[in-house]
């Protein structure tokens, strides 16, 4: 038998072990990464809920924001729908807080501006308890649009201006576009055109708010006050109610099941009415992460909350006592 040449290399036993175990850290690596970017899908990015708008003219155009941006938009156009203005001065209001906040209550700014809107206690805009209080923040914005002449036929840009003083008053035409998607939406003129992922924002960027039935009662009843539900004959009902008799204020009782129902059947033409309930049903998607929404139904169609998937889709069954495609009452659904 032939000696070994003394040169030659002898067994390696460890690269076999090292090649596994580069192979295995690879894989573990791999894995990381494909949790990593699932969670980012998932969460939008940085582990905040999010909520998307589309064009109802399925053009492509969109605009994604939070669910605190999507209350105070909901609010904003709540406030401008309850006092009758038209969608014009809604995108205008919106546009204005898009620039001056993003659509955030902060309680910050130049010099003493305050708020939505940035709005100045020392330039009679009211106290700085009222211009933190959207409601407010958005009646007072409305309060001095309608005074300005000729309003909805001037470019965005000039009507903010005149109303906020800006000193950067071109500013304001970037965000056309925008509030014009959440405009027809929150005033219900697009339909189904909405969404969020209606999770709980454990950010810590929103404000916190209690939620259940109770809550998204009362809260309908601020953003869009107790008139404007009377007139429109839109009133939230308990849908347990032995008589079943329809209560005419938003402060009625709701059923143990932890369902508002708002009927629409007094609201006007078809056409009105079903503008309203679409203005109701995404005034309730907008606020589903603070109030606790996890079902909106309208015209057939409904929102779950369901993460990154919730979107409107066709009604599986028919709601109570409306048949699939009623436009007769609005149904929001609470975990609570």
């Amino acid at each position: 038998m032939s000696e070994p040449h003394p040169f030659s290399p002898g067994p390696r036993p460890r690269r076999r072990g090292r090649r596994v175990l580069r192979w295995s850290a690879a894989f573990v690596v791999l894995v990381a990464i494909g949790a990593y970017l699932t969670v980012q899908y998932l969460t939008g990015g940085n582990g905040t809920p999010r909520c998307v708008v589309v064009s109802g003219a399925r053009d492509g155009a969109a605009y994604e924001f939070t669910p605190e941006q999507a209350a105070n938009a909901a609010t904003i156009s709540a406030v401008g729908t309850s006092r009758r203005l038209p969608e014009r001065a809604v995108t205008i209001a919106l546009a204005t807080a898009l620039q001056e906040s993003s659509l955030r209550n902060i309680g910050h700014g130049d010099r003493d501006s305050l708020g939505l809107f940035q709005q100045r206690p020392s330039q009679g805009w009211g106290t700085e308890e009222q211009i933190q209080d959207p409601v407010y923040a958005a009646g007072e914005f409305y309060e001095h649009l309608v005074k300005v002449d000729g309003y909805e036929r001037l470019p965005l840009t000039v009507a903010a201006q005149r109303v906020q003083r800006s000193g950067y008053p071109e500013a304001y035409a970037k965000h056309e576009p925008d509030a014009t998607l959440l405009a027809a939406a929150l005033t219900g003129r697009s339909a189904a055109t909405l969404t969020c992922e209606g999770r709980r924002d454990t950010s810590g960027t929103g404000t916190a708010y209690a939620g259940g039935p109770d809550a998204v009662r009362s809260a309908l009843a601020r953003d869009f006050g107790d008139e404007a539900f009377e007139s429109a004959g839109a009133v939230v009902r308990s849908e347990g109610s032995a008589s079943g008799q329809a209560t005419p204020t938003p402060s009625a009782a709701v059923s143990p099941a932890g369902t508002v129902t708002i009927p629409l059947t007094d609201a006007g033409d078809a056409a009105e009415v079903r503008q309203r309930g679409w203005k109701l049903a995404h005034w309730a998607v907008a606020n589903s992460s603070r109030l606790g929404v996890e079902r909106v139904s309208y015209a057939g169609r409904e929102w779950v909350a369901e993460g990154r998937a919730g979107a409107w889709r066709k009604a599986a069954t028919a709601t109570g006592d409306a048949t699939p495609g009623s436009t007769a009452e609005v149904r929001i659904v609470t975990g609570q």
